[in-house]
């Protein structure tokens, strides 16, 4: 099994710290909107990630965390009226609601920061004492970034870039401008805890060091997030709990890569956020995850206008060929061990979700071309199919529910239509003409024609 690590720029052979073990840490939703594809996408990686370690053997600890009080949420407090903490609870639930729409896996652990506030605060102090932080004036609390020697190695970057893209405020209340803000005195009507340096709150990166620790102790397997957490987020819980405990935080660092929208950054500024519960609406969950996960994990995903029906359209014939195997077979219950073994292997080169839903495709032609013969090994095929790739959220439904469903949504097409049409593309690609006309024609007989297509055919009601 190999991980691509951040930290060292390559796939690394996973050896976990402890025998037969694995933490893993996943850095969860800060809770001032809904949630959207990118919190979708990121969920489903690491669920995969779970899934799979857990197949392997390894028994997974795996946390995620909400951000539950930080700047957005207290701005959202104000322009609604909603106090702070019951703004984020009532954020969470709808998280919550829609994550299990979507069939995400819930983590073993899940982490608040504000259920959290004294670990926080004697991680703070803990540095404090070690010099490493220090109190300002004005009740903030900042991590002294001079005090890491190795800060940067992450993401890369020197103190002289350090500073694009992160926001300064206070500077004359800071030792130098990069350094951060592990604790944020109390504004006026604003949320609030106390702590040695007056009523404050926690900064953003001190909760997921604080938490872990609590959580898993000093260090963990596997850390990951957005590749926009490497800095400042993930670059800053470094220096911080590596300053505290002079042992390695995580021995693996992942990101999973961003989300487009037809070619632009995803932003609110942008007007383009695209909601998850707007995708389930229309989509099914399959067909987020299919869509998601067709990439390479590490990949930015760009979603375009026929991203998720093309998805949800290559799994209705999935399961139109499911469907029919089912049907033809019922009694049959054997499996096909090399469609597990492939998954595996694939799958053991850094989750690579890419090719193991690649080679579907392969494999659905074989069983097109068994059922033709009238061989029962299409049937193994497809059970096959079901319990491997099950471990990515897939073919979990019955056949005839899904179809009925989702598989006529484009073009209303009808499963027994659709299943005659899968029939004919198979004649077609082994050549079979005099059993594509056939088909051509028993089609026509139902009212429907067919147009041969560059990615397979189209069928249109006459």
């Amino acid at each position: 099994m190999k991980i691509y690590n951040s930290l060292t720029r390559r796939k690394e052979e996973f050896v976990p710290l402890e025998a037969g073990k694995v933490k893993m840490y996943a850095c969860g939703i800060t809770v001032s909107g809904e949630a959207h594809i990118g919190h979708a996408f990121q969920a489903i990686v690491y669920d995969v990630f779970r899934n799979f370690l857990e197949k392997l053997g390894y028994e997974v600890i795996y946390a995620r965390n909400y951000t539950d009080v930080d700047d957005k949420i207290i701005a959202k407090s104000r322009e609604t009226g909603i106090p702070a903490d019951k703004y984020a609870a009532m954020m969470i639930e709808k998280i919550d609601a829609v994550m299990a729409r979507a069939r995400i896996g819930e983590p073993t652990l899940w982490l608040k920061a504000t259920e959290n506030i004294g670990n926080i605060i004697d991680f703070i102090q803990k540095l404090i004492d070690k010099g490493h932080a220090y109190a300002a004036e004005n009740g903030d609390v900042y991590f002294d970034v001079d005090s890491s020697p190795a800060y940067g190695h992450l993401s890369g970057r020197d103190k002289e870039d350090m500073l694009d893209g992160v926001r300064v405020e206070n500077d004359e209340c800071k030792k130098n401008a990069y350094d951060f803000a592990l604790w944020k005195a109390a504004k006026e009507g604003e949320i609030s805890w106390d702590s040695p340096w007056g009523k404050g709150r926690p900064g953003w990166h001190i909760e997921c060091s604080a938490m872990n620790m609590a959580a898993f102790g000093e260090s963990i397997d596997i850390h990951g997030g957005g590749r926009d957490l490497i800095f400042p987020h993930h670059e800053n819980e470094i220096a911080q709990t590596e300053a505290l405990t002079g042992k390695p935080f995580a021995k693996y660092w992942t990101h999973n890569g961003l989300i487009k929208i037809n070619g632009q950054k995803m932003s609110k500024s942008l007007g383009n956020v695209l909601l998850l519960s707007d995708i389930l609406d229309k989509f099914s969950d399959e067909a987020l995850k299919f869509a998601l996960l067709s990439m390479n994990y590490r990949a930015d995903v760009n979603i375009t206008d026929d991203y998720f029906p093309n998805a949800e359209e290559h799994l209705a014939r999935f399961y139109t060929l499911i469907d029919r195997a089912e049907r033809a077979f019922p009694d049959e219950e054997g499996l096909f061990p090399e469609i597990d073994r492939k998954f595996d292997e694939a799958m053991s080169d850094d989750f690579n979700t890419a090719l193991a839903l690649a080679d579907l495709y392969g494999y659905f032609k074989e069983v097109s071309r068994l059922l033709q013969k009238g061989d029962p090994a299409a049937r193994r095929m497809t059970n096959q199919i079901r319990k491997t790739y099950s471990l990515l959220g897939l073919f979990w439904r019955n056949a005839g529910e899904y179809l009925a469903q989702y598989g006529a949504q484009k073009d209303d097409v009808p499963a027994e239509i659709r299943a005659i049409a899968e029939e004919r593309l198979a004649a077609r690609k082994n050549r079979d003409w005099p059993k594509s006309d056939e088909l051509r024609e028993k089609l026509r007989s139902l009212g429907y024609s067919v147009k041969d297509t560059k990615e397979g055919y189209e069928l249109t009601k006459e």
